[in-house]
C-alpha cells in the first residue's frame, strides 16, 4: 500500500467522520460527554465521604462543629461535581431526541438534580453497608489485621466500594456514569463488576485479580469468591440477535456460598444453592444444590 501524505491522511480521516454509516465512532459538534478525570473525581470525594482520613485530604481534628463543616464543603464540591457529569451523561443518553444545545436542556437538569441528590442522600446508607463487607472481609480473611489494613490495600474492598456507589447510580438513572467507574476499578484492580450485578451484603472478593461479575448476576448474602471466578453467560449474542431487556444471563449465587479461584459458572438458569462450596477451576454451567461441595473436576457431593 502506497503512504499518503498528512493532506491525504486528514481527507480520508475526515471522510470518515462524516460517513453515516459509521457515526457511532465520532461525537463532532455534539453535546459534552462524561469526563473520565472528573468521574474519577466524583469516586474518590464519595470514598473520602464515606472513609475520611483513608481517602482524600486528611482530617486534622474532630471538634464536631468543625468536621461537620468540612464534611459540609466536601458534600457540596460532589455535589457540584456529580451534578455536572450526570447532566452530561443524562443528556448524552437521550441524544436522539435532544439536539446540540448550548444554552442547556431543562428536561437534563432537572433528572441530574433528582439523580445528584437521591446518591448524596444514600451517602449514610451506604457506609452501613461497606461497613458490613468490610467486617466479612476481616472475618473471612485470617491474614487481615484489622480494617485498616483490608481499606488501605485489599483490592476487593475497593472494588466492591466503587461497585456500589456505581449500582446506585446506575439505579438512579445516571446513564453511562457507573460503566465508567466500573471500568475505572477493574483497570486498578484487576476486578471487573458490572455495575447492574444485584449484590448482596457482607460480600467478599479474596486477592482479585481476573474475577469478573456480569451484568444480570444475582448474589445473595455472606458470598466469598476468590481470584480469577467468572460469573458469566453461556453464549454472546450474535449480530442482531440482542438479549431482551432485563433476561437473565448470569448465574445466581444463594446466601453463604464459596467460589475458590478459577471457578467458571455460566448461564441464566444456573443457582448455586445456600452454602455450597466450589472448588478451584471447576467449570459449571447447571444448578448446584444448597450446601453441596463441587471438586475442579465438576462432580457434586454432599
Amino acid at each position: 500500500m502506497a503512504e499518503m501524505d498528512d493532506r491525504e491522511v486528514s481527507e480520508e480521516l475526515v471522510a470518515s467522520y462524516l460517513d453515516p454509516t459509521a457515526s457511532e465512532m465520532q461525537h463532532i459538534g455534539s453535546h459534552e460527554l462524561p469526563s473520565e478525570v472528573e468521574v474519577g473525581a466524583i469516586l474518590e470525594l464519595s470514598r473520602a465521604l464515606l472513609f475520611p482520613g483513608y481517602a482524600g485530604p486528611q482530617v486534622g481534628q474532630v471538634d464536631r462543629a468543625l468536621l461537620r463543616a468540612a464534611v459540609h464543603v466536601r458534600i457540596a464540591e460532589l455535589r457540584t461535581t456529580l451534578h455536572r457529569q450526570a447532566y452530561r451523561a443524562i443528556h448524552h443518553q437521550h441524544r436522539v431526541s435532544h439536539a446540540p444545545d448550548r444554552r442547556g436542556c431543562t428536561e437534563c437538569t432537572t433528572r441530574a438534580h433528582a439523580v445528584t441528590s437521591t446518591f448524596i442522600s444514600e451517602l449514610p446508607t451506604l457506609r452501613k453497608q461497606i461497613r458490613l463487607d468490610l467486617e466479612y472481609a476481616f472475618e473471612s480473611d485470617p491474614a487481615a489485621t484489622g480494617i485498616e489494613e483490608i481499606l488501605l490495600t485489599y483490592p476487593g474492598a475497593y472494588a466492591i466500594t466503587v461497585y456500589r456507589i456505581a449500582n446506585r447510580l446506575l439505579r438512579e438513572g445516571c446513564g453511562i456514569i457507573p460503566r465508567m467507574m466500573g471500568e475505572n476499578a477493574h483497570r486498578l484492580t484487576g476486578i471487573d463488576i458490572h455495575p447492574g450485578a444485584t449484590i448482596g451484603s457482607a460480600f467478599f472478593i479474596d486477592h482479585g485479580t481476573g474475577v469478573v461479575i456480569g451484568e444480570t448476576s444475582l448474589i445473595g448474602n455472606r458470598v466469598r469468591i476468590y481470584q480469577g471466578v467468572t460469573l458469566g453467560a453461556i453464549s454472546v449474542p450474535q449480530g442482531t440477535a440482542r438479549p431482551e431487556p432485563n433476561e437473565r444471563r448470569h448465574p445466581t449465587i444463594e446466601d453463604d456460598v464459596v467460589i475458590y479461584a478459577n471457578a467458571t459458572i455460566l448461564g441464566g438458569t444456573t443457582t448455586i444453592g445456600a452454602g455450597a462450596v466450589i472448588g478451584g477451576n471447576a467449570f459449571i454451567t447447571a444448578s448446584v444444590p444448597a450446601g453441596a461441595k463441587v471438586s475442579w473436576s465438576g462432580r457434586t457431593q454432599r
